[in-house]
């Protein structure tokens, strides 16, 4: 993989965890807070997900490299689950 793409996947890494922080910000401790883990994903879906694909489609990025890098943003919303579920029980 170029480095410039490197460089440009590891911006996109700060992205989502800028995003995944600022979602922490809308927990509610309690309540129901599936409605942020949706906006994480929707925002992956939106932003991301067509940028990796069209790395892919320039030949920027493998089959493979992008599938990965897909996984770890998807993977992301899980991590999230579980802060967010350390704020529901109070130990954030």
């Amino acid at each position: 993989m170029d480095e410039k793409v490197v460089r440009e996947l590891e911006v996109l890494r700060g992205m989502l965890n800028n995003w995944k922080d600022s979602f922490m910000s809308w927990a509610e401790p309690d309540g129901d807070n599936e409605h942020v883990l949706l906006e994480l994903r929707e925002e992956i879906q939106t932003n991301l997900y067509p940028y990796v694909r069209r790395l892919y489609e320039t030949n920027h990025l493998t089959s493979s490299e992008a599938t990965e890098f897909m996984v770890y943003c998807l993977g992301q919303v899980e991590v999230l689950r579980v802060q967010l579920s350390g704020v529901e029980t109070g130990n954030s």
